[in-house]
């Protein structure tokens, strides 16, 4: 398979772990919107995230959906996953570009001050909603900061995508880490411990490591056991229907306003950038739906 997450526990069940490989996703997000190098890297580092949040998921039909809203120039980015690793996601100004600081691209200038959402619809009555504040806007730590206050999920989550000279991404991937409730104060400390001397995902991604690879760098010393392996992959359930039934939600006054412009319109799917078409007999069709 080409992406994938891994899965794992380590120490004796003391952790958690998770690892993805997400280059061919991210690249896929890339080509679909014609992302800027910088929309590029800061999407992919929330696919990846999501990805992996996703297969913390336990029902087939479980949905988390991760918003962030900034200040920045990008503006608001939005990502959903569900549990057999399948995600999507967009920004609201694909074509963002900003000076290099330090030499790098600056995610943290593009996404500003601002909130992130984690929504997760697990089919209760009302979907679980838990905000936080961004507070490096680097994404990795800011899911750090969520797990931690939000779910209360001592944690450490790192992010990467590394571009090409041509702009097509050459690697992306990254880790989550979480201590679980029966872990000794012992074992946190020399979890964090190892966490600060660890190599940083840019320099494992570039150094071609597997997911694998990863986490047997992570906890170098200690008992891993691998428990499974997901292929994740860029995937949108958008189609023609579905659309139909987003445009019928809108109310029968709307439809009727299109219908009386008498023109096809037109709608788009923000996460695969597909184009629908519907014709006035379609909108009448619709109507009725609106009417019945």
């Amino acid at each position: 398979m080409s992406d994938y997450i891994v899965r794992a526990t380590a120490a004796g069940g003391q952790v958690r772990a998770f690892a993805a490989t997400t280059k061919d996703l991210v690249e896929k997000a890339r080509q679909l919107h014609n992302f800027s190098p910088i929309a590029t890297v800061a999407l992919g580092r929330l696919l990846t995230g999501g990805a992996m949040m996703g297969t913390m998921m336990k029902g087939d039909a479980d949905l988390v959906t991760i918003q962030i809203k900034g200040d920045g120039p990008i503006g608001s980015m939005t990502v959903t996953a569900d549990s057999k690793g399948r995600v999507k996601g967009y920004v609201a100004n694909p074509q963002v570009m900003l000076p290099l600081k330090n030499g790098r691209l600056d995610i943290a200038g593009a996404l500003g001050i601002g909130v992130l959402s984690v929504i997760k619809d697990i089919g209760l009555k009302e979907p679980y909603v838990g905000d936080t504040i961004l507070i490096t806007s680097e994404i990795a730590d800011d899911l750090t900061y969520y797990f931690a206050t939000s779910e209360q999920v001592p944690s450490s989550v790192g992010l990467g995508v590394l571009m090409s000279k041509d702009n097509t991404v050459h690697e992306a991937g990254g880790f989550i880490i979480q201590i679980m409730p029966n872990a000794s104060d012992e074992f946190a400390k020399q979890l964090e411990n190892r966490i600060h001397e660890i190599k940083s995902v840019t320099q494992m991604l570039e150094q071609g490591m597997t997911p694998e690879q990863i986490l047997e760098h992570i906890f170098e010393g200690m008992e891993l056991n691998i428990l499974d392996t997901i292929p994740t992959e860029f995937y949108c359930n958008c189609s023609k229907d579905r659309v139909s039934k987003a445009v019928i939600s809108i109310g029968a006054k709307e439809i009727q306003e299109m219908i009386d412009d008498n023109k096809p319109i037109e709608v788009n799917c923000h996460f695969c950038n597909s184009h629908y078409s519907f014709s006035v007999e379609e909108l009448k069709e619709m109507l009725k739906c609106c009417t019945r």
